[in-house]
């Protein structure tokens, strides 16, 4: 049975992981439930170059058929209800100002409303917060996100896999994603020891 995942961008840079994630879990036959705050539109463009970002320019080679984008504003979209069931969902990058709204459970915008869904209904929900440094206030609210049954899982990708490209760094975050919402990939992401003398 394919698993739903909603995905959400935000305004935080680093859309590079996002478009990365999105490919993964398309690639995984994962349905994939897109929602893109006006800032995280901005990111990709500025980022990455995509002023519209649909299906076919999300996805590169995976299927396409696996994504749905919704709007930021729609409220009222089945995200917002517990009674869509989903398999977890993954804020990449997540901006400080996400992270306020999601830890004082706002539900202003689809984001933060389906975010507080998967809290509430004690589903996976993973923030990929990316800013640096970070203030006390943005710890206090990772803490209580977590608090509340969240995931906070920073986009620092690891240097045991040798990473020879910045694809290499991407994918290390991405693999780890997928992990924690339980969808297979094939990225080079495991660690396997020398166990010889």
């Amino acid at each position: 049975m394919k698993k739903n995942i909603v995905v959400a961008v935000t305004g935080a840079s680093g859309a590079i992981y996002a478009v990365g994630l999105i490919k993964a879990l398309c690639a995984g036959h994962a349905r994939t439930h897109l929602v893109i705050s006006p800032h995280g539109r901005q990111l990709l463009a500025d980022e990455l170059d995509i002023s519209d970002p649909t299906a076919e320019t999300l996805v590169g080679s995976a299927p396409a058929e696996y994504l749905t984008i919704y709007s930021y504003r729609d409220v009222g979209a089945r995200l917002a209800s517990g009674s869509f069931i989903t398999d977890g969902m993954i804020i990449c990058p997540c901006s400080g100002n996400t992270l306020a709204d999601v830890a004082s459970g706002t539900g202003s915008n689809l984001i933060s409303r389906a975010a507080a869904v998967h809290l509430k209904e004690s589903r996976r929900l993973v923030i990929v917060p990316r800013e640096m440094p970070i203030s006390q206030i943005e710890i206090g609210n990772m803490m209580r996100i977590s608090r509340a049954g969240g995931i906070i899982c920073p986009a620092s990708p690891g240097f045991y896999m040798r990473p020879a490209t910045l694809d290499d760094l991407v994918d290390q975050v991405v693999g780890k994603l997928c992990d924690l919402v339980g969808i297979p990939h094939t990225l080079n992401t495991r660690w396997k020891p020398d166990t010889t003398e």
